[in-house]
């Protein structure tokens, strides 16, 4: 489960999926507030998302299975959220709003707007191991 700490830092539990002398996969699993019912198996709203977090920097020794803590900073996750959501959005909309005052249809200036997406996500795509070497997070194991 996500906990917010008063230090700016987003903190979930995982555990250690892979284990190397580089990095260590720790296995996070996402679950909704509805995920913990005893009644989920009775309804389709239940979902649960295994996630996996890359650490590249960490202190003391880890095995796999492990429980563990990952923390991040809550500056991370605003970072994501423009990289996958608000940039996107901008550019969507700018385009949209300037192709439909130079006059293209309305068709076409959404066609366009829409399609812009597939090249940003292209670039996003290549440029994923810079961008991920800007997300640093923490690890402490767990009792």
């Amino acid at each position: 489960m996500e906990e917010e700490k008063m230090s700016g830092e987003i903190s979930h539990k995982g555990i250690i999926k892979e284990l190397s002398d580089q990095k260590i996969i720790v296995g996070i699993i996402n679950e909704s507030a509805c995920s913990s019912c005893h009644a989920k198996g009775a309804c389709s709203m239940a979902d649960m998302k295994d996630k996996e977090i890359e650490i590249n920097h960490f202190n003391g020794d880890f095995r796999v299975g492990q429980p563990v803590e990952v923390i991040g900073k809550t500056s991370q996750g605003f970072k994501a959220l423009f990289y996958g959501y608000v940039l996107p959005f901008l550019l969507i909309m700018i385009i949209l709003i300037t192709l439909t005052s130079l006059q293209f249809s309305e068709a076409i200036s959404g066609l366009i707007s829409l399609a812009v997406l597939i090249p940003y996500y292209f670039i996003l795509y290549l440029t994923r191991n810079r961008i991920r070497k800007s997300f640093e997070f923490e690890i402490k194991p767990l009792p």
